[in-house]
């Protein structure tokens, strides 16, 4: 059954997913979630994308001042490219047209030369929180159906994943 949890010696960790061609196959519940966030990430990006189109950003701008203004300590151009998996000249641009923008600023690294730090100024993390209020309006609207304890539960699941990942990468384990 598609979505079910083989429950057999193997591992517990296994959910039948089934293919094209009608075959169940068992797959890592990892995978099938992955899979899922990807198509839901995609769906997701479509539903919000008018909620930053008032910004006037770009998707890779809205990105960067996101992960700027949402950071728990000033970040790097690089350290947000590998948070977001995005290449570095890519996130550079984007922080270089919200410099022009006034939207951030840089600050210097104490412990870098050329990794400035990147700050947000008090009228991007406006354009950040007008974004978010727009944003919550339409989430309200697409979780009505949802269990917001199960959304939750997920989110700090996804956060845990996020966060191994990312020390994974930043000890060269990729």
């Amino acid at each position: 059954m598609p979505g079910q949890r083989l429950d057999n010696d193997m591992s517990m960790s296994i959910w039948y997913s089934r293919g094209m061609d009608g075959t169940e196959l068992p797959r890592h519940a990892l995978i099938s979630l992955v899979d899922e966030v990807i198509r839901v990430g995609t769906r997701l990006s479509g539903a919000f994308a008018d909620a930053r189109r008032q910004a006037g950003l770009g998707d890779s701008e809205f990105l960067v001042l996101n992960a700027v203004v949402e950071a728990e300590r000033p970040p790097t151009v690089p350290r947000i490219g590998r948070s977001l998996g995005r290449p570095r000249q890519l996130v550079q641009r984007a922080a270089d047209s919200l410099m022009a923008a006034g939207l951030v600023r840089t600050l210097p690294n104490p412990d870098h030369k050329r990794a400035v730090l990147l700050v947000a100024e008090k009228k991007g993390i406006a354009i950040k929180r007008r974004v978010d209020a727009a944003a919550d309006r339409i989430a309200e609207e697409l979780g009505a159906e949802l269990d917001l304890d199960r959304v939750r539960t997920t989110t700090n699941s996804l956060r845990t994943l996020r966060r191994h990942l990312e020390a994974r990468v930043r000890a060269g384990e990729g």
